[in-house]
């Protein structure tokens, strides 16, 4: 079977595994199950897929390269504004990624939750077989810090304008961002189809609070200077 087949096969099986971890959740999915969502034998999905842990991973590689290509319509879109314009899309960006894909962000937050528990992968001790042996654990290794790197780009483009303070490190605030998406991501997935999440909230109102804290943070030097004090 020539590449061009074998990468049609393989998108078709992820298809099929990303319904099932969609109805059941990873951990109660069964591989039997993918393969009969996918019309194969389970011989033949391990044949492509060894693990249900590499398929996991392959899901997870498919929402990490979405997230960044939606990075990157973003930069292009507001590449005439100002740097803080276009940061503070770019975390609108990720918190609508959140809200279109329970899965992949479900699937991101536990790639990552591996990352640090492993130092970066350095400590192959608590990684398994199965992740070890994945090209995707591999590829995911590969681009896992450019949503990071696009957003301290920005910032320093903002920085550079005007439109972003000097006096604040662009990593430490893509950190901070970062976290404050994660949090809402998770209040999206505890609140899964439901329009009004716990507390009756609209996520909405939660979208617009963080979105102008974080215009705040990266252009009000008088907002850092109260936070230093405090």
């Amino acid at each position: 079977m020539n590449d061009a087949k074998r990468s049609a096969k393989e998108n078709l099986i992820v298809d099929a595994a990303e319904r099932v971890f969609s109805v059941v959740g990873f951990k109660n999915a069964k591989m039997e199950n993918i393969a009969t969502e996918a019309g194969i034998t389970k011989v033949t999905l391990y044949s492509y897929f060894q693990s249900k842990e590499n398929l996991y991973l392959a899901l997870t590689y498919r929402g990490l390269q979405l997230l960044n290509d939606k990075y990157y319509q973003t930069i292009d879109q507001y590449k005439s504004s100002k740097g803080i314009d276009c940061v503070v899309a770019l975390i609108e960006t990720f918190m609508d990624f959140c809200s279109d894909n329970y899965l992949y962000s479900e699937a991101l937050l536990d790639y990552f939750a591996l990352v640090r528990s492993t130092s970066a992968g350095k400590n192959t001790a608590k990684l398994t077989e199965a992740t070890k042996e994945s090209i995707y654990y591999t590829k995911l290794l590969d681009i896992q810090n450019l949503p990071f790197k696009l957003t301290v780009k920005e910032i320093q483009r903002g920085q550079q304008d005007g439109s972003i303070i000097s006096k604040i490190d662009p990593m430490v605030q893509t950190l901070h961002g970062w976290a404050t998406v994660i949090g809402y991501a998770k209040v999206i997935m505890a609140s899964g189809d439901h329009a009004t999440p716990i507390f009756n909230v609209n996520l909405d109102d939660v979208k617009k609070l963080n979105l102008g804290v974080a215009r705040a943070l990266l252009g009000s030097a008088q907002l850092h200077t109260q936070m230093e004090i405090v």
